[in-house]
């Protein structure tokens, strides 16, 4: 995870919502559920959660308005400033800090009853190394009977069709219509992509268009499962939006 990934996050900060239909009923959704995922795996809450990749507070932020102990962190200081102000906003109570997901176990305090990963943030480590080193970051942030959860693409299907982009997504909102589209520029050996997102407002005078560009990695199933077994994790599970209810495929561990 390099420099490259932090500006691109501290770029999109201001502009993160606008990716979203209705970014409050998202946060609202989202964390319907996670919080039904977290309690089917631990039993009754509320819990402590490390939120480490925690954006402008997607999760976060919902987590902690259902009654869960939530600190939030991320490698974007931009993104991270972006959360505070929208919790504030709602008078959620979390706590957050900047930190790097490869340095966890020195940047934050405490064990937690789960730590998280969402919208696709784990696939920014392109290398083994890197993946493995976050990974057993997270888990040495797990209390025992601990739950880790990410969210990644499904880089087992997209990996050999390699689409060439994804939307585009058009929302009429109150300042006028905006539309949000992705192009990725593969790798030849299909193991990575470049992520150009372009972002077009309709203004007054016309139209404006935002581009932004970040490195991602296609990480397989097992490569992930592999990942998580190193760094001592159990009850490895694969769960598909048509079982969880969230948007991307979610795959959880324990911690024994």
């Amino acid at each position: 995870m390099s420099d490259s990934v932090r500006a691109f996050y501290d770029d999109l900060a201001d502009d993160y919502h606008l990716l979203f239909a209705d970014w409050q009923e998202s946060v609202r959704r989202q964390a319907a559920v996670l919080d039904g995922l977290i309690r089917g795996e631990l039993g009754p809450g509320p819990r402590a959660v490390l939120d480490c990749a925690c954006g402008i507070g997607t999760q976060a932020i919902g987590l902690a308005r259902l009654g869960h102990r939530v600190h939030a962190t991320d490698l974007s200081p931009a993104a991270v400033a972006r959360a505070r102000r929208e919790a504030a906003a709602v008078d959620a109570t979390l706590s957050f800090g900047v930190a790097d997901l490869r340095s966890l176990a020195e940047q934050v305090a405490d064990e937690f009853d789960v730590v998280l990963a969402c919208d696709n943030a784990l696939p920014h480590l392109v290398n083994d190394d890197d993946l493995r080193l976050a990974v057993d970051n997270m888990a040495a942030k797990l209390r025992p009977g601990g739950l880790l959860l990410a969210s990644i693409r499904d880089y087992d299907r997209l990996a050999q069709d390699r689409p060439a982009a994804e939307g585009p997504h058009v929302v009429d909102g109150p300042d006028g219509r905006r539309v949000a589209f992705q192009v990725w520029d593969w790798a030849d050996d299909g193991r990575g992509y470049r992520l150009h997102q372009f972002l077009v407002r309709e203004t007054g005078a016309g139209w404006q268009t935002d581009h932004r560009a970040t490195a991602y990695r296609a990480i397989l199933r097992e490569e992930m499962a592999a990942a998580l077994r190193q760094a001592g994790l159990t009850d490895i599970r694969w769960r598909g939006p048509e079982e969880s209810g969230y948007y991307q495929p979610m795959v959880t561990a324990r911690k024994g």
